[in-house]
């Protein structure tokens, strides 16, 4: 079934419904309401820097251009503060890092267009924290360019299946 795909066709294949949980999940949420966009805002906060702290640990992997300053800037121009981060404890390893990557640069795509419903006069620097011209190619490329057998893919699975798990239970 995913024989003679790439890495990143096959990760994106088999974490579609972990993402399509995420999407509904965070989908409640109506972004031109002040109350619901702080609280989508919070749930980001509690699990993005767990996931990007736990990244900055991992050698090998590609840069990651953190948004939690944007997301942090956005919540006390709010008149919030930051959570304190969920716990991510998946053990690391660099496949599993790829695959959470895969996840949250893949949210900077979403945030994107979530940021068009964003009224204007309300800070939306993290979901407009866009990807530099050429990036997210380069990261999907990255990750195809792994030597990737079936052992590692499977961990790049079980590190993005973690990231949108943790991004799932955000807002409870």
């Amino acid at each position: 079934m995913t024989e003679g795909l790439s890495t990143v066709a096959r990760l994106r294949a088999a974490t579609a419904s972990d993402h399509d949980a995420v999407d509904a999940g965070f989908g409640r949420y109506d972004l031109s309401d002040a109350d619901d966009y702080r609280a989508f805002l919070i749930a980001h906060a509690k699990a993005l820097p767990a996931v990007e702290a736990w990244l900055d640990g991992i050698p090998g992997l590609a840069a990651v251009r953190s948004r939690g300053e944007a997301l942090a800037a956005d919540l006390a121009a709010l008149g919030e503060e930051m959570p304190t981060p969920m716990a991510f404890d998946l053990p690391p390893s660099e496949a599993a890092g790829w695959g959470a990557m895969y996840v949250v640069e893949g949210s900077r795509l979403g945030g994107i267009m979530l940021s068009r419903s964003v009224p204007e006069g309300m800070p939306s620097a993290y979901l407009g924290a866009k990807h530099l011209s050429g990036e997210w190619r380069a990261l999907l490329a990255a990750i195809d360019r792994q030597h990737a057998d079936d052992a590692w893919v499977a961990q790049a699975i079980i590190g993005a299946r973690a990231a949108f798990a943790l991004y799932r239970r955000a807002p409870a």
